[in-house]
């Protein structure tokens, strides 16, 4: 799940980053085009919930997935999907 805010005095947008659909995982990271793709590991919550935030650039879009215990996992509710060369999907996010 996806949640987004727009800073106007930073010009940004501050895009959170959430994975509700694995409470029970050790470890979810998040890969994108936005971080180089090098793996950031979420905030677990007491509720289960794995969360992050970025600000990222308003006008732009990414590609980005999530690593769960080792597996790689696309978003629930991106913005929308975009294929890749190898053969799966990568979730997507416009700011």
């Amino acid at each position: 799940m996806l949640s987004k805010q727009y800073i106007k005095s930073r010009d940004v947008m501050k895009v959170t980053f959430e994975v509700d659909f694995a409470p029970d995982a050790e470890r979810v990271e998040l890969l994108g085009e936005f971080n180089g793709w090098q793996p950031q590991q979420l905030r677990k919550l007491k509720s289960g919930v794995h969360k992050i935030a970025f600000d990222l650039a308003p006008g732009a879009s990414y590609e980005y997935r999530y690593r769960i215990d080792g597996v790689w996992a696309n978003d629930a509710a991106p913005d929308r999907y975009a294929p890749t060369r190898f053969g799966v999907t990568n979730s997507v996010v416009e700011c």
